[in-house]
């Protein structure tokens, strides 16, 4: 029976009634075939019951995204609170610099192959073996703190850098495949702001302990905060279900590969880039993405005290969450189509890199490196001018790096296709990040450090901009996900029960 699409009161038009999962072979896994598992799907099992009255089932996509939120929340909000405030909380930034250098060189090398993992080993180990990278980066500080081991903490973001690469690539296959294709925005603003709301937390805790410390170094108590936080984020990543056990909240299976295998995979991620060759114009944008972290983080945050950083730290990743609803409820505007809507997502982002970082220059046109100054303190009337500029940073971020998620949810709903792009981006996000560190560590003049970040910010987009016109298109049919993997797709399309789908969707709405 082929499929159909329905667009009844339930279903958000240009969503699938159903889609299926795939398979790397038979039931061997091993000839390429793909096959239906809906009828896998048993209402009895616990996860697939609602829970405390109107809250979604477990296996819904909305309670799996919260989960990889919350982990987030722990690991990498942890990591952005200590980072937001400048040299990891040390006066210098020199080291915090060579340790993200090594950070993101590896992130950069794992990175193009964390797709590959995830699709072989699955979301829960990916999540909670990325979650143990940040624990111990964060031990790493405490340790210098009292031995003054620089070569442990240059290990640790090399480590850092692999167990993150899974961590985000996994992430990035839930918040690409999880959403139904009327709430990827939503979605999105849902992870943002909550795995953003654990770099207000984290900023709390050093802005508390430190409110009467004028010196450059955080307490060890903050450290010690940040290791435990992170250590708990790992180990509820080990919850998260199988994308197996996924249904969409329209009642929808998550495309997916069953039984992988390394090989495979490594193929289906070269065969990929020769399906798509158009898809390299995405990659400025991708080089792009965390670029800007190296001037914000070190060359702009250093300048103030220790207790102004936290405040900061704070104020940048309370106004990611702003951004992240922003762009969120621009992109899921039913009114427009979806290609209006990217369309119109890129004119803002164009238009807030030209303002947000054209008034960043006045800052930057003052300084310059050797130059002494005295630190900034937020009790000092010259602290507004580079608290709002720091808060707009915070803000400009969650709107990038959402809308580069939406656009690439908007090429595929498929876990496994989804996987390969989040290899891509975050393996090119590190690359740009490594080059924007070892510039600063080089001690590369601030304007160029700047004047390099905008420009690449606003070029990027601009090569990126044919892929919105030409590639996006109103929906994504579930025939050119499962052709771009395989090309076996005729075959299964003609075996889906329907009927079925629509007894799962009631029992999950």
């Amino acid at each position: 029976m082929p499929v159909t699409q329905e667009n009844d009161a339930k279903t958000p038009p240009g969503t699938q009634v159903l889609d299926l999962v795939t398979s790397s072979g038979s039931s061997h896994g091993t000839t390429g075939e793909e096959e239906n598992n809906d009828l896998d799907y048993d209402a009895t099992k616990w996860y697939n019951k609602k829970l405390f009255g109107k809250l979604p089932a477990y296996s819904s996509g909305l309670s799996q995204v919260l989960m990889v939120s919350f982990v987030c929340f722990l690991c990498p909000g942890m990591y952005n609170a200590l980072s937001g405030m400048g040299g990891a909380g040390l006066s210098s930034a020199t080291l915090s610099n060579k340790a993200n250098i090594a950070l993101y060189s590896c992130f950069a090398t794992f990175g193009f192959f964390s797709g590959t993992i995830v699709n072989t080993v699955g979301v829960r180990w990916s999540l909670a073996f990325g979650g143990t990278g940040y624990s111990i980066y964060i031990g790493s500080f405490l340790c210098y703190k009292h031995t003054g081991n620089e070569g442990f903490i240059i290990f640790a973001g090399a480590w850092l850098g692999l167990t993150a690469a899974t961590l985000w690539a996994a992430t990035s296959t839930c918040n690409i495949s999880y959403p139904t294709e009327a709430k990827k925005g939503t979605y999105m603003f849902i992870f943002w702001a909550i795995f953003n709301l654990g770099g207000v937390i984290g900023s709390l805790i050093p802005l508390a302990q430190n409110m009467n410390n004028s010196s450059g170094d955080v307490t060890d108590g903050s450290y010690v905060a940040f290791l435990i936080l992170t250590i708990l984020g790992a180990f509820i990543a080990l919850f998260m279900l199988p994308t197996k056990n996924v249904r969409r909240t329209d009642g929808t299976k998550v495309i997916y590969q069953k039984n992988p295998n390394i090989v495979s995979e490594l193929t289906e991620l070269v065969k990929l880039l020769f399906k798509e060759p158009w898809i390299v114009l995405l990659f400025p944008m991708f080089f792009a993405s965390n670029f800007f972290y190296t001037y914000e983080q070190s060359d702009f945050a250093i300048a103030f005290t220790v207790r102004t950083r936290s405040l900061n730290s704070l104020l940048f990743w309370l106004m990611q969450m702003v951004g992240s609803y922003v762009i969120g409820f621009l992109l899921d505007l039913k009114r427009f189509s979806r290609r209006s809507r990217g369309i119109m997502g890129w004119i803002t982002l164009f238009i807030l890199t030209q303002i947000i970082w054209g008034i960043g220059m006045l800052w930057v046109k003052g300084r310059s490196r050797g130059q002494t100054i005295s630190l900034i303190d937020f009790k000092e009337g010259r602290y507004i001018g580079p608290m709002f500029l720091y808060m707009f940073f915070g803000f400009f971020d969650a709107v990038w790096q959402c809308y580069s998620y939406w656009v690439m949810g908007a090429l595929t709903n498929s876990a496994r296709k989804g996987a390969i792009y989040a290899g891509w981006y975050k393996g090119l996000q590190s690359a740009g990040s490594a080059i924007a560190w070892s510039m600063d560590l080089n001690e590369k003049p601030y304007k160029t450090m700047y004047g390099t970040t905008w420009g690449l910010l606003a070029g990027s987009l601009v090569v990126a901009f044919p892929i919105l016109y030409l590639k996006v298109s109103n929906t994504t049919e579930i025939e050119k996900d499962l052709k771009d993997i395989k090309g076996n797709s005729e075959e299964i399309l003609n075996e889906l029960n329907i009927q079925k789908s629509s007894t799962v969707s009631k029992e999950l709405a």
